[in-house]
């Protein structure tokens, strides 16, 4: 039998792709088995990212929109499964990816001047 010529990079990548594949469909509902526990990410339809919805919405900055889409004049809401405490002053921040919270964090302070600018002008009118 003849070996692929694809290196082991491609191959590995076309398995993720097949897995992917077979994963069901936006919007569809997920299997029985990831419904068994209630009150779980899979039971609300959340997916394995958001697996620690606190129960209960929390109290955070800018009613709980994203900072960062604040600050690019969006408003994102966030659940704030991912969130981050400013140490100076103990307001809670809500970030709608992992990404965003990683990319604040560069550089915390300017970001929430930034959106806390782009809040004013959104609650001014």
């Amino acid at each position: 039998m003849r070996e692929s010529r694809l290196p082991l990079f491609y191959r590995s990548w076309l398995i993720v792709a097949a897995a992917f594949a077979a994963l069901p469909a936006a919007g569809q509902p997920p299997s029985a088995s990831a419904q068994a526990l209630p009150g779980t990410a899979a039971s609300r339809h959340e997916g394995i990212w958001k697996a620690a919805v606190p129960p209960r919405p929390m109290r955070a900055e800018f009613d709980g929109l994203d900072p960062l889409g604040l600050a690019a004049g969006a408003k994102i809401k966030a659940d704030c499964s991912l969130n981050w405490i400013d140490p100076n002053d103990g307001k809670r921040y809500c970030f709608s990816s992992g990404t965003s919270l990683e990319f604040f964090l560069d550089e915390p302070q300017a970001h929430i001047d930034r959106a806390r600018a782009a809040w004013r002008k959104l609650t001014d009118r």
